[in-house]
């Protein structure tokens, strides 16, 4: 595998990364250094650790996991889609905010966006193809696109407002809803 090809499969794995990280700036959770920090960094540690979890579990349980990966992924992106748009909806005084660079939201939201890696990760096991050299390229193209969503999602987050959420935790469970169907179909 060469690294235009890597490369490119980590451009693919990080789109929905970066679009819960637009999101997440354009709703206004990611506007200080640390925000942006936590997402960027933890979207792209997960994406770099869920192919190497993959291809260590791709030698024995394959077809274990394949079964269940997009409902996990569905669950977690429907929860806090849900929440978001919950969010949205409640007036201001009554909005009680979930940072989404913090806490088990970030964890849940990281584990959702790279479960598409962990099944690369299956997948490079079955073609024999070391794991290391993938997975760094993967997390740092995920890192980086989503330190550019932050970016934009920010820009587009003074021209929108609050009510980015509702359209964010519509996008998330799009999304998932994407994640499971692609399965279910396929």
């Amino acid at each position: 595998m060469n690294v235009l090809e890597i490369v490119f499969i980590a451009i693919g794995l990080a789109m929905d990364a970066s679009a819960v990280s637009l999101v997440a700036a354009a709703s206004g959770y990611a506007k200080d250094k640390r925000a942006v920090f936590r997402l960027s960094f933890h979207f792209g540690l997960f994406q770099f650790l869920m192919p190497i979890l993959g291809w260590i579990l791709g030698r024995n349980i394959v077809e274990h996991i394949s079964s269940i990966d997009h409902w996990v992924a569905f669950s977690l992106l429907m929860i806090v889609g849900v929440k978001m748009i919950l969010s949205g909806i409640k007036p201001s005084e009554q909005n009680i905010k979930k940072d989404p660079s913090r806490g088990f939201t970030l964890i849940m939201l990281s584990i959702a966006t790279s479960i598409d890696a962990l099944a690369i990760g299956l997948s490079l096991a079955m073609l024999k193809v070391e794991i290391w050299y993938p997975s760094i390229i993967i997390g740092i193209v995920t890192a980086t696109l989503s330190f550019a969503a932050i970016r934009l999602g920010n820009q587009i987050g003074i021209l929108v407002g609050q009510r980015m959420e509702i359209v964010g935790g519509t996008i998330l469970i799009a999304i998932g809803s994407r994640i499971l169907l692609s399965h279910l179909l396929t």
